[in-house]
C-alpha cells in the first residue's frame, strides 16, 4: 500500500472514531457480507454517513438505490428516510440480495426497504415511482441508462449521486476499460442534460482514490 493509501486509510479510522460512522449492526453487515463471499466493494463508512446526511438533507422519504451488494449502504439509507419512508433497491444477483435481506432485518430494516432482484435497467423499465434521492452504485458501462431511467423517476429538487465516477483518475484515459468509458459516457451526459445541475467531487480514503457525481434534479427552464 503507497505511503498516501495508508494516510488516507489513517484519517478514516480517525473520522471514524472522533465523529462516529459505524455501529455493531453495520459492522455485522460488513462481517457477514465478507463470510457470503461478497467483494469488498461496499462503500466506506464515512462514505455511508455521507449518504445517509445528503438524504435527511433533502428530507427524503422515497430513495432508490441502484446496487444493493450486502445492503451496508441500504442501512445508511433506510435510517434517513423520514418517518414512513421507503427505500427501494435493486440488485442483479439472488446472492447478494439474500445476504442483504439478512442484513436489513439484523438492523431492524426489512419493513423500510424492498429488495428487487433482476436485471437493474429492467427493473427500472417496469418502475414509474417518484424518488427524492436515488443513488447509483452498479456496472459503471450501464450509468448513462440508470441516470437516464432516474431522471424519469424524480423531480425537480432530487437528488441523484452516483459513485466511483474517478476511477483512480482513470476518467482521463479516452481509451480506458469498459468501466471508464461508462463514467466518461456518464460525463458527456451531465454536460448536455439541461434537467441535471452537476459536478464530481475526488475523494481519498480507505477505498483509494476515486469521487462521485452529485447532481441536482432542475427546472429546465430555471437556471441551472
Amino acid at each position: 500500500m503507497a505511503a498516501d493509501e495508508v494516510t488516507w486509510r489513517a484519517v478514516d479510522d480517525y473520522v471514524e472514531r472522533a465523529v462516529g460512522t459505524s455501529d455493531e449492526a453495520l459492522e455485522r453487515a460488513l462481517a457477514r457480507s465478507a463470510e457470503a463471499g461478497l467483494p469488498p466493494i461496499a462503500v466506506s463508512p464515512a462514505q455511508g454517513k455521507m449518504l445517509h446526511l445528503m438524504a435527511r438533507a433533502a428530507g427524503a422519504r422515497r430513495v432508490l438505490e441502484v446496487g444493493t451488494l450486502g445492503g451496508y449502504s441500504t442501512i445508511w439509507l433506510a435510517r434517513a428516510v423520514a418517518p414512513g419512508g421507503r427505500v427501494v433497491s435493486l440488485e442483479l444477483s439472488d446472492e447478494h440480495a439474500s445476504v442483504a435481506r439478512q442484513n436489513l432485518a439484523d438492523a431492524g430494516l426489512s419493513d423500510v426497504v424492498d429488495v428487487l432482484v433482476g436485471p437493474a435497467v429492467d427493473t427500472l423499465a417496469g418502475m414509474d415511482d417518484d424518488f427524492d434521492l436515488v443513488f447509483i452504485d452498479a456496472d459503471k458501462p450501464s450509468n448513462v441508462e440508470y441516470v437516464t431511467a432516474a431522471l424519469r423517476l424524480t423531480h425537480p429538487g432530487s437528488v441523484i449521486v452516483v459513485d466511483n465516477a474517478v476511477r483512480g483518475g482513470a476518467l482521463l484515459d479516452a481509451d480506458g476499460d469498459a468501466s471508464v468509458q461508462g463514467v466518461r459516457r456518464l460525463h458527456d451526459l451531465l454536460a448536455g442534460e439541461p434537467r441535471l445541475s452537476a459536478t464530481t467531487i475526488q475523494t481519498v480514503g480507505a477505498k483509494g482514490y476515486d469521487g462521485f457525481v452529485l447532481a441536482l434534479v432542475v427546472d429546465p427552464s430555471g437556471e441551472r
